[in-house]
């Protein structure tokens, strides 16, 4: 029986080798990228993310919404804040929470399009477009700048 994943002629290439070599980011990247998606793979996490996603709420409506406690959706805000995903605002009395920015938008709109576009589970495709934005396209900037090119542009 023959291993699909593995090469059937040993021996790397050494032009691609010094190629991907050179692509590789710090190790410190690696790091923080891996803690980003670590912090994101928590279903309930995941959930008070998407519900940010089109309106900022307090930490009253995300306990509604979510059905958790305040105290449990305050620890996962505390977690999306650290990793610079969410971010807040004081309105009187009120903290609001939003997404940091357009990055953690992008990174929600395309794994849940990952999702959608790979599912057998006709509700979730079904229902995608409604949830992520049907017909949306994504800035040509932004979508350059989700991804880093070099480690210098990692570093600055």
């Amino acid at each position: 029986m023959r291993d699909v994943d593995v090469c059937e002629v040993p021996g790397a290439d050494p032009a691609r080798v010094r190629r991907g070599r050179q692509s590789l980011l710090p190790e410190a990247t690696y790091h923080q990228l891996a803690e980003t998606f670590h912090v994101l793979a928590d279903p309930t996490r995941a959930r008070v993310v998407h519900s940010l996603l089109e309106q900022e709420l307090c930490t009253c409506d995300l306990a509604a919404i979510c059905g958790l406690s305040e105290p449990a959706v305050s620890q996962h805000l505390r977690l999306l804040r650290e990793l610079r995903l969410a971010k807040t605002r004081r309105e009187g009395k009120k903290v609001f929470y939003s997404l940091a920015d357009a990055h953690v938008r992008f990174l929600l709109r395309v794994s849940l399009r990952h999702l959608a576009d790979a599912s057998v589970d006709a509700h979730v495709s079904a229902n995608a477009d409604a949830r992520i934005g049907a017909g949306e396209t994504i800035p040509a900037d932004l979508l350059q700048s989700a991804l880093p090119t070099s480690r210098k542009e990692v570093a600055n």
